[in-house]
């Protein structure tokens, strides 16, 4: 007879909270200047170990999580119940989770990150599902698990560029780009007259991406120069890295000279890869509020730590970014800057007179090296996850019928691609 493991209780809840709290963290850690491979690994074995404990205490582990969810309603406790779903195999737990996320759709982004944390083998049949649905809603989300996996849907998605959901026609178009499907891109340039500005966006960027560049620039041109638009920090990862360096140029500089672009205009700069811009971006970092991002930006382009390379310096006194303990201070947006070092400026001028001769004009520069695909490979195993977005985009921008990398995947499965 096979023995039964005793369920603490107590345990058990704080294996449901943990993994609902570590979701939390890793879902940022992606797109976090101070986290790299290796992190997000750390990070995910320590999410993997509460969710073992889930399993190993079996239904209780599942009630514990149902409850929960219908008690916070939250994405990451919708992440740890999903994961035990669709790890397993009964369909009524199945149900009872989509029916959850109906009821409370503000928890889709943990069902769909759980969707993409479990094993291809485990979503067979419950992927395919979700696609044939008759709800645009769950197709969108099927459209994205295969997308998180870089799984092409085939015919699925092909229907779902075309479709009059707005939400699945901008998913799917953000797919196609993202698994390489060239094939779909007379389909997708239909999409750039569309009336929604998501769907037009993503057409174009998806364009861009499949190498149909002329028109797509010129749409994602007017995303970029739109003040306070939605779109423009995407549309400039793509215009600095696919368009001419004088058309890139000229974009940073109407950038630098609207108000409240100036910061759109260092971050492009760092994305273009272009050394001429070094000079101005010690400039800017005598500006509190935008030294941090244009020393990343430097970073991009050279490669140079400023922490490990002592050119860092302490927070200016009396500088406030983010909100305070201050009952009068409405402030509530975080630090957008808050995990990148201090640049200083003396010593970074000091270190570009002895290095400037190692980047020559006229080529384009990835932390350190000038961009090929070697380098971006390089990146993606050892930089920070900013950086490795960048080489991603960089490689599919080379290659126009490859899939984008999926820097924001489960990291063993990352790591796993990278050493193939």
């Amino acid at each position: 007879m096979k023995p039964v493991t005793p369920v603490i209780p107590h345990i058990i809840d704080q294996h449901a909270e943990e993994a609902a709290f570590l979701w939390l963290l890793r879902d940022n850690a992606v797109t976090e200047a101070h986290y790299n491979l290796a992190h997000l690994q750390a990070l995910e074995n320590r999410l993997d170990a509460h969710l073992d404990g889930l399993r190993v205490a079996g239904a209780e582990g599942w009630r514990r999580c149902l409850d929960n969810l219908q008690q916070c309603k939250e994405p990451g406790e919708m992440f740890a119940a999903a994961t035990l779903v669709f790890e397993g195999a009964d369909p009524d737990r199945l149900h009872a989770l989509y029916a959850l996320c109906e009821a409370a759709p503000e928890t889709e982004r943990g069902l769909i990150s759980a969707l993409g944390w479990v094993e291809p083998q485990h979503l067979k049949g419950k992927v395919s599902g979700l696609l044939a649905s008759g709800n645009p809603w769950w197709r969108r989300i099927g459209v994205a698990a295969c997308a998180i996996h870089r799984v092409d849907p085939g015919k699925p998605l092909e229907a779902a560029v075309q479709d009059g959901d707005i939400a699945l026609c901008r998913r799917a178009l953000q797919a196609a780009g993202e698994l390489g499907r060239s094939d779909l891109r007379d389909l997708i340039a239909r999409q750039l007259k569309a009336d929604d500005p998501g769907v037009r966006f993503w057409a174009a960027w998806a364009l861009a991406l499949l190498g149909n560049r002329h028109e797509a620039l010129q749409t994602l041109q007017a995303f970029l120069l739109e003040p306070g638009g939605a779109y423009t920090f995407q549309a400039a990862q793509v215009l600095a890295r696919a368009s001419h360096g004088d058309s890139v140029q000229y974009l940073l500089g109407i950038l630098a000279k609207q108000y409240g672009n100036l910061r759109l205009a260092i971050q492009g700069s760092g994305m273009s890869g272009e050394a001429r811009y070094l000079p101005w971006l010690i400039q800017q970092m005598q500006i509190p509020a935008l030294a941090r991002v244009a020393g990343e930006a430097f970073s991009l382009i050279t490669g140079v730590d400023l922490a490990y390379g002592d050119l860092e310096t302490d927070q200016p006194e009396n500088f406030q970014a983010g909100p305070t303990e201050s009952p009068l201070d409405d402030t509530v947006a975080l630090d957008a800057d808050e995990n990148l070092p201090w640049p200083d400026p003396a010593l970074i001028q000091a270190w570009w007179r002895r290095h400037e001769g190692e980047f020559p004009a006229g080529q384009r520069y990835l932390m350190g090296q000038p961009l090929s695909p070697q380098q971006c490979n390089a990146v993606l195993k050892t930089g920070m996850q900013r950086q490795r977005q960048a080489a991603a985009l960089e490689l599919a921008l080379m290659a126009p019928q490859t899939p984008l990398f999926a820097t924001c995947a489960k990291a063993s499965r990352q790591r796993r691609l990278l050493t193939a």
